[in-house]
């Protein structure tokens, strides 16, 4: 059996990460459904357990402050793969910060493409239905209404249990919090 992967991403919940799951069953419908997400570190192996990986995330995550993104333009990383996706405008350099720093000891990573914070509406099978999907995603997110900010202070470390299944192993919190008793 294939060494599982694991991942670090920020559900986008409400009204934007309901409109991008709705769209992509419409786009396309024989994929797996996927929550809306936003990525910190893409899919990969680990380099030691789980739990080390764990207590690295916590250790380096709480030491940054919750923050806010906001979601631009819809775009394409056509030709050099299908996918359509929405832009992250407004904080990306604070998502690429956090990402080099958490692509390091039990999660480094060399990654096949470049870092760009992106919501992912769609991944298609090929470079024609990708352009179509981008133009209906873009006419659909122009005409959204909804909030494009997104407050992200609590991140899901995942893995994949099976091709495009993932699981959620443990929440990951932006920032220390100080309970008083």
């Amino acid at each position: 059996m294939q060494k599982p992967r694991y991942a670090l991403v920020a559900y986008v919940r409400g009204p934007a990460g309901e409109f991008v799951e709705n769209l992509r069953r419409e786009l396309h419908p024989d994929l797996p459904h996927l929550a809306a997400h936003l990525s910190f570190l893409p899919p990969r192996p680990l380099q030691g357990t789980e739990s080390s990986a764990l207590q690295f995330l916590e250790r380096i995550c709480s030491q940054e402050e919750p923050f806010e993104v906001s979601l631009g333009a819809v775009e394409t990383f056509v030709p050099v793969t299908p996918t359509v996706y929405i832009r992250v405008d407004g904080a990306a350099s604070s998502m690429c910060a956090l990402h080099r720093k958490l692509n390091t000891e039990a999660l480094e990573f060399e990654e096949e493409w470049p870092y760009i914070p992106h919501l992912t509406i769609a991944k298609m099978s090929a470079e024609q239905p990708a352009q179509r999907a981008f133009e209906t995603a873009r006419e659909r997110w122009a005409q959204y209404a909804g909030n494009r900010r997104i407050l992200l202070e609590r991140l899901t470390f995942v893995r994949e249990d099976a091709q495009n299944h993932w699981v959620d192993l443990a929440p990951v919190l932006l920032g220390r919090t100080l309970v008083s008793k």
